[in-house]
Parts: structure tokens; C-alpha cells; sequence
């Protein structure tokens, strides 16, 4: 076969369907670019013209039309320069909106081109429509037609097509523009999958994941964010993807450690009149039997052998310094370099980014560093049923968790990138997971039970999603799922219940910044359940807690998940083992503040 390149067009408006990444779309398990892809995965070389999609293999050449929406024209001029080095002959030009396009296609295209010899191939659908995205070039001819255009801007394909042209019927080449081509495609593949899966038994669900195994699956296998370097102060919530050393000494130099007088030699002393100040003029140096008044930070005056406390000094009418009796001598002065020295160990790779750490960097000349994250999420309420603002109408219920889950998340790290509301509608959790290239984790409230409105899940199977948890062996909480798309996005699905929804999301959002980030997982907080016995069950329970006088915690028996007033005078959540006793060892999870 005569060798072919291929440009593969990801970057339309999609404007008939509002915009939405189109080529992301899933149908039946893979992206309409993954497809296009599989198309012509013969081929020598291809581009992706379109916004950059870190997910695809590194093979595939990615570029982006000049100015970004400009048109098919553009955006086939623009892939054709990124291949201009050992260009084939041949160019096989496509966009990625074909749900049910093959490799087999493409094959017919070329093998027509080799018989005719024309300068372009191009398909038609079933109705004898030309299809001018989804054919094969003569090279020369299509950089002849672009150089024949006064701009590329907006120019329809037909300023493309050059008069030696072949039509070839082909299935399977029709696209989808709107959000009811988009049902039907993915009916029809449904539909394909079921046929091909008759006689196929059905395999058994999978058994809830306990919370210590969830926890340990999200540390270990969700997708590490990229490392960058950045301003420490900026990221509170990251995690140091290097560590971290000291760039000075610290102290820089020798300094008072307490407010007194900067002696030298044994007294009494000759008290000088000169104070030295911290971040103030260094006192010229000491001479023996000499002091000077000082204060704790203050650069030390040469040829100072100690510094006397004021507690333990007195000064005569006659300035002679002496030291009270029976005081001990002490030489309170920090040396340089006596905590911290060049090049010493400040913090470890996977240190969490807290204020201490970006503190103690900052006293020995450290302000940037090599990290990850902090994880940025976008909150998605669902449900017809809920309303965020303004009166509520019959069969609504007000939001009432939506408000604080951005201060949830906050405590564990993660920063709110926007919150919206999900209407129940056929193709909205599709387009929800294909809009993610800005975020790390989709936190979405609700779906993701088995209800009529419970479409989450359907939603990631068909984005081709891996879900290490698929569910939870926890009360409340069982219905939780946790996915990771393509891109690298984690997905949080949580219950409905707010109280479900809350306690799940702060069972679990710690592991998956550790998991992000790869964060050190931190230490859990334990101690005895008092009243475990009265709380226990078949399954491991997560309810309100309260600190108990002489230590440890007393939990709620009961608790109503409908609503977050269980949570009112209450210090956190305990984690309570299927079959506890009285005085368990339990987790507890303080409330954010």
C-alpha cells in the first residue's frame, strides 16, 4: 500500500449541540475520536487538529488550527504542516464525529484511489450523500487547493474539492450533529452489544469493596497528577513531588534568643548605650567586660560570649550590669546554622503542602517547589427535584448540601472550581464527563443508586471508565462509586441522603488526594467508641460522634439521612466495625470547622 498519512479533525464548535467536546462523546464503549483513530491506525502518521487531549498515545502528532474554531479548511492546513516532514503521498483527512466508522472504510477509499489514480476520494453515506470529511488525498493536490485560497478562515470544504474527484459508497460514515442523532447512535450500538452477548451468561455482580480496601485501591492506582513547580504560599493542599532542602542557614546568623543583654567575657560589665534590634543595625563588636542591650532575633555584636536574660540581671545607677545570684549561666544565643544548615533536609517528597511547611521553606530561602496538585474539583448537583435558589415548587426540595461542599473539600485539600445542577435529561452525565479537561475530580451528588433517574453509572460504563469502586460495604454510603476516566479524571459518585453524600465524601476524599497527589496517607485518628454496641450492625456503620468526657467518643445510634441536622453539636464521625463491642477501637473523622 502506498504509504498515508492521516489528520483526524477533533476541534469543531459543535454548535448545534451547545458546544460540548463532540469527539469525546462515547458510544458504544469508545469516544468518537477513538474510533476515528482505530480508522487509520494503518496509516504512517496522524495529527489531531483540536484542543490538546493529553489522554492519547504520544504517537498521535497533536496541533491546533490558527485562530482555534476557524474551520475544517484551517484545520486540515494546520494538521498538513505538522506532517510536512517525509510526507507521504497520500492523506487520509476525517473528522471525529463518526460513531460507526472502521478501518474497513478507509481501506476501500484507498483501494479506490490506487485504481483510479484521482486527486481525491471521498465517501458517501447510504442516501448517495458525499461525505467531504472522510476521504483520501493526492497530496500535491491537496496542498494545490489550499494554496488556491485567498484565506482558510471559515472556508466551506467545497472551496476544497478539486474536479478529478471519486464517490464511494460506504457504511458506516455517518455523523452525528445533534443530541437525538446522538441517542440513536447509541441505541444502535446497544443494540449490537446485545446481539453479539446472546447466550453469554451474565456474570455476578461483584461483592461491595470494606472502606480500608477502597482506601487502599484509590492510593495506589488513580492517576498521579502532572509535578510542576510553583510558588509554595500558592498551593496549600498540594503535595511535594520532590523534596525539599534548605537553600540557607538557619539562623542565617548568630542571633539573641531572649531579650536581655549581649555580654562578653565574666562580669560585671560596662552596660554600653547602644541597643541592638532584631532586623536593626548590628552593635559594633564587644569588647571583654563590655554588654549591650539586645533583643531576642538580634544579630549578636562580635566577641558576644552570652546573652543575660533580663530576668536574671540588674543594672547600678552607675551602668555596671551584674547577674542576680543564683542564676543560671546560660549562654542563650542560637548559632548560625544550629537548626537548619545548606542543602539539609526540609521536608520529604510526598510532604502535603500545609502552612507549617511553606513557613519553615520560607525561613531557609525556599519559596517554590516541585509539586502536585492541590486536586481541583467541580461539584455536580442532579435531580430534577432540586433547586438551589428561589421558591420551591410542588415535588422540589431546597439543595442543602451543595452550598458547603466546596468548605468540605477545602478541609481535605481540594480546591471548588465551580458547582452546577444537572437536570435529568438523557445525554447530560455524558456531557458532564466529557467536559473535564479543567479539573482533576467530578464530585457528583446523586444517580447513583438503581432508580429511573439513576443514570451515573450507565454513564461510565459508556465512557469506557475503569472503576476500582464500584460500590461500598458501608451504611450509609453503599451505592458510592469512584471512576476515572480517560483523561485521567477521577469521578466521586455519592449518594443522594446529604448525611450519606457528606459522610461518604469525607470517608473517602483524603484517599483520593492521596491518590492524585501521592500524598503520604495520613494518620488516622483512633480511639474507643464507648457506646459501639448500641451502634454496631451486619455492615460497618458511619455515624455522628461527640468526644466524650474522659476520652474517646460516644456515637448516635440513630441518625436521619435526609438532612444535616444529626451533624448539629457534634465533633465528627466514627467508622463502627460490622459487630462492635463497647469500647472498640474506632476512626474518627472530625467535622470541619
Amino acid at each position: 500500500m502506498t504509504a498515508t498519512d492521516a489528520i483526524v479533525l477533533a476541534g469543531g464548535r459543535a454548535s448545534r449541540m451547545g458546544g460540548i467536546d463532540k469527539p469525546a462523546i462515547v458510544i458504544g464503549g469508545r469516544s468518537m475520536l477513538d474510533s476515528a483513530l482505530a480508522a487509520v491506525a494503518a496509516c504512517a502518521r496522524t495529527v489531531v487538529v483540536g484542543p490538546h487531549r493529553p489522554e492519547l498515545n504520544p504517537r498521535v502528532l497533536q496541533v491546533r488550527e490558527v485562530p482555534p474554531g476557524a474551520g475544517p479548511v484551517a484545520a486540515i492546513e494546520a494538521g498538513l504542516r505538522a506532517l510536512s516532514a517525509d510526507a507521504a503521498p497520500l492523506v487520509v483527512v476525517l473528522a471525529a464525529d463518526m460513531p460507526f466508522l472502521t478501518e474497513a472504510a478507509i481501506a476501500k477509499l484507498l483501494r479506490h484511489e490506487a485504481e483510479t489514480g484521482a486527486d481525491a476520494v471521498f465517501a458517501a453515506d447510504e442516501s448517495g450523500r458525499p461525505q467531504y470529511l472522510i476521504g483520501v488525498w493526492r497530496r500535491t493536490a491537496l496542498v494545490a487547493a489550499l494554496d488556491s485560497l485567498d484565506t482558510l478562515i471559515n472556508q466551506p470544504m467545497k472551496a476544497l474539492i478539486p474536479a478529478d474527484t471519486v464517490m464511494v459508497g460506504v457504511s458506516g460514515v455517518a455523523d452525528v450533529d445533534t443530541h437525538d442523532e446522538v441517542r440513536r447512535a447509541r441505541t444502535e450500538a446497544e443494540a449490537a452489544t446485545r446481539e453479539t452477548q446472546v447466550g453469554t451468561a451474565e456474570s455476578a455482580p461483584l461483592p461491595p469493596l470494606e472502606l480500608d480496601e477502597a482506601r487502599r485501591i484509590l492510593r495506589t492506582t488513580l492517576t498521579r497528577l502532572t509535578a510542576y513547580r510553583t510558588e509554595l504560599r500558592s498551593v496549600r493542599g498540594a503535595t511535594l513531588a520532590a523534596p525539599v532542602a534548605a537553600h540557607g542557614p538557619l539562623p542565617r546568623f548568630d542571633v539573641s534568643a531572649m531579650d536581655g543583654y549581649a555580654v562578653a567575657g565574666d562580669g560585671p560589665w560596662q552596660l554600653r548605650q547602644d541597643i541592638g534590634f532584631a532586623g536593626g543595625k548590628r552593635p559594633v563588636g564587644l569588647l571583654p567586660g563590655e554588654a549591650v542591650r539586645i533583643a531576642t532575633g538580634a544579630h549578636v555584636p562580635d566577641g558576644t560570649s552570652a546573652v543575660l536574660r533580663d530576668e536574671f540581671a540588674r543594672v547600678s545607677p552607675e551602668q555596671i550590669l551584674y547577674r542576680l545570684p543564683d542564676t543560671p549561666a546560660r549562654e542563650d544565643i542560637r548559632r548560625r546554622g544550629e537548626d537548619c544548615g545548606p542543602g539539609d533536609l526540609v521536608a520529604a517528597v510526598a510532604t502535603p503542602v500545609t502552612p507549617a511547611l511553606i513557613s519553615a521553606a520560607a525561613s531557609v530561602e525556599v519559596t517554590e517547589a516541585l509539586v502536585r496538585g492541590p486536586v481541583r474539583a467541580r461539584i455536580v448537583m442532579t435531580g430534577d427535584e432540586i433547586r438551589s435558589e428561589g421558591p420551591l415548587q410542588i415535588g422540589q426540595t431546597r439543595d442543602s448540601i451543595g452550598p458547603i461542599l466546596p468548605d468540605i473539600l477545602s478541609h481535605y485539600g481540594i480546591r471548588t472550581v465551580d458547582r452546577v445542577h444537572l437536570r435529568d435529561t438523557p445525554t447530560g452525565f455524558d456531557e458532564v464527563l466529557t467536559a473535564t479537561t479543567d479539573i482533576d475530580l467530578l464530585v457528583i451528588v446523586g444517580a447513583t443508586g438503581g432508580g429511573a433517574a439513576d443514570q451515573l453509572r450507565a454513564a461510565v460504563a459508556r465512557a469506557a471508565a475503569t472503576l476500582p469502586v464500584h460500590r461500598l460495604r458501608l451504611r450509609p454510603g453503599g451505592s458510592t462509586l469512584v471512576a476515572e476516566l480517560r483523561t485521567g479524571t477521577t469521578v466521586l459518585g455519592l449518594p443522594g441522603n446529604p448525611f450519606a453524600a457528606v459522610a461518604t465524601l469525607m470517608a473517602l476524599a483524603a484517599a483520593i488526594v492521596e491518590g492524585r497527589t501521592g500524598a503520604q496517607p495520613a494518620r488516622a485518628l483512633t480511639g474507643p467508641l464507648h457506646n459501639a454496641a448500641d451502634i454496631t450492625a451486619a455492615v460497618p456503620r458511619i455515624v455522628p460522634a461527640r468526644i466524650a468526657p474522659d476520652g474517646g467518643w460516644l456515637g448516635d445510634p440513630q441518625i436521619r439521612t435526609a438532612h444535616l441536622g444529626g451533624l448539629i453539636d457534634r465533633d465528627g464521625l466514627v467508622i463502627v466495625p460490622a459487630e462492635a463491642v463497647d469500647g472498640a477501637i474506632v476512626e474518627f473523622l472530625p467535622l470541619p470547622a
